[in-house]
């Protein structure tokens, strides 16, 4: 995938779900991977022509993995004259040490968000950027089918009270499989996770799930995500169709 692609998607999100104001600072969510790396180039061009100005810092929460290096990060983001914080943790050893957790991931998600955000209020951001494409939507629904009973995934854009800062996911229309091409073309500094139960996970198996069942009825993804998209979940905010194509250029 081009750069001008990934930015017409990202542009796109932003455009239909209000996901950008003037004058907000953006933080973006950096793990390491390759989502997370693509989200931080869509925003780093979008500054360079969006109407709305805005600006953008990038933070890491490292969970205290033994060899987690994150000299490349550092150095992308020095190249993009971001500015870059990362933000020391021991989740790892109370996870894996501490607590044994045999099923870790919930609870790992928490205190990692809750240390992210953290981190951005003090960076005086008011807005967080997730790297969630359009795949990880489809899975989140699935999931939410078969574990909870319910008809769910998470929003374009949603505000947390008790922070006082706004969620957003402006990779939301970019397939996976584009991703993985962006970090191809443009050899992104993808920082591998060192979680010993990565790819082990109820989202793995929600991945795969898709996978076979677009492989057994081809377009059943894009039905799924015209679903949601359709689907008038709660806390979901109203999409605002353009009259025009947001691609770069018009």
């Amino acid at each position: 995938m081009q750069l001008q692609r990934l930015l017409s998607y990202a542009r796109k999100a932003v455009d239909e779900y209000a996901l950008i104001e003037e004058g907000d600072h953006i933080a973006v969510g950096i793990s390491g991977g390759k989502d997370s790396l693509t989200l931080l180039y869509a925003l780093h061009g979008l500054m360079r022509f969006y109407p709305k100005k805005f600006t953008v810092s990038a933070v890491t929460v490292d969970l205290g993995f033994p060899d987690f290096d994150l000299t490349p990060i550092e150095t992308l983001c020095g190249e993009m004259d971001i500015p870059y914080r990362i933000v020391r943790s021991d989740i790892y050893d109370i996870l894996f040490h501490v607590r044994k957790e045999s099923n870790p991931c919930s609870l790992c998600a928490k205190m990692r968000k809750g240390a992210l955000n953290q981190a951005v209020k003090e960076m005086g951001c008011n807005k967080v950027a997730y790297a969630h494409h359009k795949d990880d939507i489809i899975e989140t629904m699935l999931l939410s089918l078969i574990f909870e009973g319910r008809f769910h995934s998470f929003s374009p854009k949603t505000y947390l009270d008790r922070m006082d800062l706004t969620v957003i996911r402006p990779l939301m229309f970019v397939d996976e499989a584009d991703v993985v091409g962006f970090q191809n073309k443009y050899r992104l500094p993808v920082v591998k996770s060192k979680c010993p139960v990565d790819g082990h996970t109820k989202r793995q198996y929600a991945k795969e799930l898709l996978r076979k069942l677009n492989q057994e009825h081809t377009g059943t993804r894009e039905r799924m995500f015209h679903a949601i998209l359709s689907g008038n979940i709660k806390g979901w905010p109203e999409r605002m169709l353009r009259t025009r194509s947001a691609d770069l250029g018009e």
